[in-house]
């Protein structure tokens, strides 16, 4: 739980100290926002071989060293004097914090029995949460205190504490030598993840398809993938091992991870910009309030986990979760920024309930009729899925949200005219509101933008709900999981 949880802290804390970074690293704010960019797509590309690696080295040698790795690298990021140098530990980083999630989830299904797999998953699941809850306030809260440094620094204590749990406490397994790569199926999928990861970050700055960057990314993205799935269909040792995606549960809960991974990231990147831009909410204010969403995600994976499997069928549970899911990002369309703290939180607590009843028992379910010897590539491709489901959603979300902003300004503006009847008022608001003078079409201005970005967030959130639709389409699919599989 601790590894995982430094890897979720680490993808997140970083953003608030950004414009630190520029200035001490000289650099622009193009160029500075490759620190983020660097290490989600080197963690994404790692991601994949978990499984081989865990098998050829052992998972425990590849968890302490994936440990060690990660914790030194954070000492050396923080310790950076240059641009080059901080996205070459942060690219390293990246590959070491790549396969502790997976690996955690992977050694949490071996420990526990079949019974005992809910209860589990809930009390990972709520360590985990604390992760997207405290990245944004702790980072500020470093930043500001101390110095951005520190933001990687504070890695230290806790990978030590990680570090030696895992070498006195994980049992070895044996590191299977006679194992081969399949290095033309890692380069078409490192191809395929890298190019689309890179696309995605950069292309809202190099306004997308305008961009030859952003074209030739697309094309190699889907060139890598399509390579891959050839590859990895007609080859008699794959990469990836094709009875994962032969099990009915795991495929429609790899393609549930990737829709609520894009609802989860998605709504969280636009919560924030809307409470502090919109609402007028300071850091620490808006970090205060987001934070009650993940509490109600640990009370419903507590709850998910006792009454699920024994009393209430999985599948059932993942519905309401869904159902909840919808009904929440339909409350979020409805929000101003004069609406009340306490209106915002309650709707925000609903939705993370919801997210637990959705998270806890796919993952159950994922891993429920599932052979043990392929949990670790499993569980790789779950969060694989995740990412690539997150970093889309972030993307999409993010360019809707300025088009159909400029689309919303352009509409209202169009209405300021010298006819309109309000500024042929001499009244006190007709002179406020006069777009003849600069005063007045300033103020004009930024009434029109403040609206037309309540219309886009607004726009966003209606989209996002409708994407809830194809989870509950692929429980359908999904098989009320019995008797745990044999080995």
């Amino acid at each position: 739980m601790t590894a995982t949880l430094m890897q979720i802290l680490d993808s997140t804390i970083a953003n608030v100290a950004l414009p630190y970074m520029q200035g001490s690293l000289n650099t622009t704010l193009d160029q500075v926002t490759w620190v983020l960019t660097s290490y989600v797509i080197a963690s994404a590309i790692m991601t994949a071989p978990v499984g081989w690696l865990a098998q050829r080295f052992g998972r425990k040698n590849l968890f302490v060293t994936s440990m060690i790795g990660f914790t030194g690298f954070s000492m050396l990021c923080g310790a950076a004097q240059t641009l080059e140098q901080m996205v070459a530990f942060r690219i390293i980083q990246g590959i070491c914090g790549a396969a502790l999630a997976p690996l955690s989830q992977a050694v949490m299904l071996d420990i526990y029995p079949f019974e005992k797999r809910a209860q589990a998953m809930a009390i990972f699941g709520i360590g985990i949460m604390v992760g997207p809850i405290m990245g944004p306030t702790l980072g500020g809260y470093l930043t500001d205190a101390l110095d951005w440094r520190y933001v990687f620094y504070v890695n230290l204590p806790f990978g030590v504490l990680a570090a030696i749990g895992l070498i006195i406490f994980m049992p070895s397994t044996p590191a299977r030598a006679e194992l081969n790569f399949d290095w033309t199926g890692f380069a078409a999928l490192a191809l395929g993840v890298g190019a689309l990861q890179l696309a995605l970050d950069r292309g809202q700055t190099e306004d997308w398809f305008s961009s030859r960057e952003i074209i030739i990314e697309f094309v190699l993205a889907g060139l890598g993938l399509y390579l891959f799935l050839v590859h990895m269909l007609t080859s008699d040792r794959p990469f990836l091992p094709t009875a994962l995606f032969k099990d009915r549960n795991f495929a429609a809960s790899c393609a549930m991870m990737f829709f609520t991974g894009t609802i989860l990231m998605a709504s969280s990147a636009l919560i924030a910009p809307f409470l502090q831009n919109l609402a007028g909410y300071p850091v620490s204010t808006a970090g205060a309030t987001m934070a009650p969403r993940g509490f109600g995600t640990m009370v419903a994976m507590v709850i998910a986990s006792r009454i699920g499997g024994r009393y209430v069928d999985q599948r059932k549970l993942m519905a309401f979760g869904l159902v909840g899911l919808f009904i929440s990002m339909r409350m979020m369309a409805t929000w101003t920024p004069d609406m009340s703290t306490g209106s915002m939180i309650s709707t925000l607590v609903f939705q993370g309930f919801a997210m637990g009843f959705v998270f806890n028992p796919m993952t159950v379910v994922a891993f429920a009729t599932l052979p043990p010897r392929y949990r670790a590539d499993a569980a790789a491709m779950q969060n694989l899925a995740r990412n690539i489901g997150a970093a889309i959603g972030v993307s999409v979300t993010s360019f809707t949200l300025v088009r159909t902003s400029q689309i919303s300004h352009a509409d209202m503006a169009s209405n300021i005219t010298p006819f309109n009847r309000i500024f042929q008022q001499h009244d006190a608001v007709g002179r406020f509101l006069d777009p003849n003078i600069p005063s007045g079409a300033g103020l004009l201005d930024a009434m029109i933008e403040r609206q037309a970005h309540i219309i886009a967030y607004s726009n966003d959130y209606q989209m996002m709900s409708f994407v809830v639709v194809v989870p509950l389409i692929l429980l359908l699919f999904m098989r009320r999981p019995g008797a745990p599989p044999a080995k």
